[in-house]
């Protein structure tokens, strides 16, 4: 399990290399706050959550607001966002927010599409049958209601109780090793080497009735 200063190191490195490999567009490097003795809180330079606030909203009006207040992380080429936040209350991790938001406009590709149709890596990202679905990672204790909302938990699209119980709460590096094979695997494939990130887990936290749904997880 990782501690607040680890977790916030494999942030950076994360970033480092995917800005190395020419997969960003536009990073920010996410703030390191004490918001008490031994509370941390590590994220977007706003320290704020946009996600959380922006409800029974549209997805188009949920990304612009997202993308133009900058709070996210990372920026993908083809315009999808990455917000990675964690916080931990005396040094022990109590929340988690993971979110990918796919691009509703493809910008990029619609003003210069032969660069991305004459590379490979980006074979992924412009299929016209593409549907953008935000999905998110949450780690929630503190609303922990067995199998109605699991401590962890994957939300797909912005349904309300969308919930699928995950084992245990995600890492940075286990969260962009998803995002990259499911939604860039050309590219993923291609950098390979480079983006063989390690493996890093936290402690197991689903129950035995969580378990016996179709559930999310992972072993190192």
């Amino acid at each position: 399990m990782q501690n607040h200063k680890d977790l916030y190191n494999e942030i950076n490195s994360i970033i480092i290399t995917l800005v190395r490999v020419s997969l960003v567009d536009h990073q920010i490097f996410p703030s390191y706050i004490q918001t008490g003795i031994n509370n941390f809180q590590i994220g977007p330079s706003s320290g704020k959550d946009l996600s959380i606030v922006l409800k029974n909203v549209e997805y188009t009006d949920t990304y612009k607001a997202i993308d133009e207040n900058k709070n996210y992380i990372l920026k993908m080429l083809d315009g999808a966002l990455i917000q990675f936040m964690y916080r931990y209350d005396n040094s022990i991790l109590t929340y988690h927010r993971l979110a990918f938001f796919p691009s509703p406009f493809l910008e990029h590709y619609q003003n210069e599409p032969e660069i991305y149709e004459t590379d490979e890596i980006y074979a992924d990202i412009i299929e016209r049958n593409i549907l953008p679905v935000p999905i998110r990672f949450d780690y929630d204790p503190a609303s922990y209601r067995e199998i109605d909302h699991p401590r962890c938990h994957l939300t797909l699209g912005q349904f309300k109780n969308c919930r699928i119980p995950v084992c245990s709460p995600i890492t940075p590096s286990v969260f962009i090793r998803f995002i990259l094979r499911s939604f860039y695997n050309t590219a993923f494939k291609k950098f390979s080497n480079d983006l063989d990130f390690p493996i890093s887990l936290f402690k197991e936290d689903i129950t035995a009735s969580e378990k016996k749904l179709l559930h999310v997880s992972i072993n190192s």
